[in-house]
């Protein structure tokens, strides 16, 4: 691409449709249409010359080049982002990886906003994106499911147990119970086509199903929440999990139920680097500390991998 300079806007239109695999959840992050992500990622890869994502009906992954021009994609993002911050020569807002805007981590900044008045910038990079506790430049706190010792120089809390609730059509058998208790579930099949690729939610059901003698299907596409969502409603037989706290779309025809005896609960840590001295840091790692509730393996369920790390506190 001699005598071609790339355009930053279209470099993190990539990055956000990349890690979110959904151009929808790009133009959120990106607070912009949908068609202008579109458009921006187009232009990087006529400009580049090579196809980046490989499209499909409910999402985009990266191609081959796309996955080696990303490591590059997000150190210039990052160094742009540090460039603007320095020379700006003002506090800039606390940066937290929430891993998404629909999930319960949601309501822990909730919260915390409620309590401070320090700016917050979210980032949704997509579920996975610090699975192996490794914290990238560009955020300065993130929750995650964590199992293991974190990497040298990060520290980790226990953030939030949630709650998972049963998601069934209302003409399945079981949607007028108010309550489930997980032996209930024995030798039926969850339907989660969103499991089909490796994510920290895929490894924690992973886990749970065998656990329950829960069978599993992954087949059929994954279009995306409000998908699933038709389809369950559609089912007189289907059933799947959804956080208790978790922003679902609503649908008529779909009810959620709470899982019993014991309650699956799914992990959230809070993650920060040992180095980082924003202000505000030290506030949002007190509070989410504070507000947490302990695991109660009476009424609750985790993996064993889990549990250490849910009640200790670095």
């Amino acid at each position: 691409m001699p005598g071609r300079e790339l355009d930053l806007g279209a470099v993190r239109a990539f990055v956000a449709v990349a890690e979110d695999r959904y151009f929808s959840e790009a133009a959120i992050r990106l607070d912009m249409s949908q068609q202008a992500v579109s458009k921006r990622v187009a232009k990087l890869e006529s400009d580049l010359g090579v196809r980046l994502l490989s499209r499909t009906r409910g999402g985009a992954e990266p191609t081959e080049d796309g996955e080696e021009f990303l490591k590059h994609a997000r150190a210039l993002i990052s160094l742009a982002d540090q460039a603007v911050e320095r020379l700006q020569g003002r506090r800039r807002p606390l940066r937290v990886d929430v891993l998404g805007t629909r999930l319960a981590t949601m309501e822990v900044i909730r919260a915390f906003h409620a309590d401070h008045d320090d700016e917050l910038e979210l980032v949704t990079p997509g579920l996975g994106a610090v699975r192996r506790a490794l914290l990238p430049e560009s955020v300065d706190a993130a929750f995650a499911r964590v199992s293991t010792a974190p990497s040298p120089g990060i520290g980790r809390t226990p953030a939030y147990l949630e709650p998972a609730n049963l998601l069934v059509g209302r003409r399945h058998p079981l949607a007028r119970r108010r309550k489930v208790a997980m032996a209930e579930l024995e030798g039926l099949t969850a339907w989660m086509p969103y499991n089909a690729r490796a994510s920290e939610w895929a490894e924690f059901w992973a886990e749970l199903c065998p656990a329950f003698g829960i069978l599993v299907d992954t087949d059929g596409p994954n279009y995306g929440l409000e998908h699933h969502i038709e389809v369950i409603g559609e089912s007189k037989d289907r059933l799947g999990f959804v956080g208790a706290k978790m922003h679902v779309p609503w649908h008529p025809d779909v009810v959620q139920i709470p899982l019993v005896d014991p309650t699956p609960v799914y992990p959230f840590s809070l993650l920060w680097r040992h180095d980082n001295r924003h202000p505000t840091l030290p506030l949002l790692i007190e509070h989410v500390r504070s507000a947490y509730r302990p695991f109660d393996p009476v009424r609750q369920w985790l993996p064993v991998s889990d549990r250490e790390a849910m009640t200790d506190f670095p």
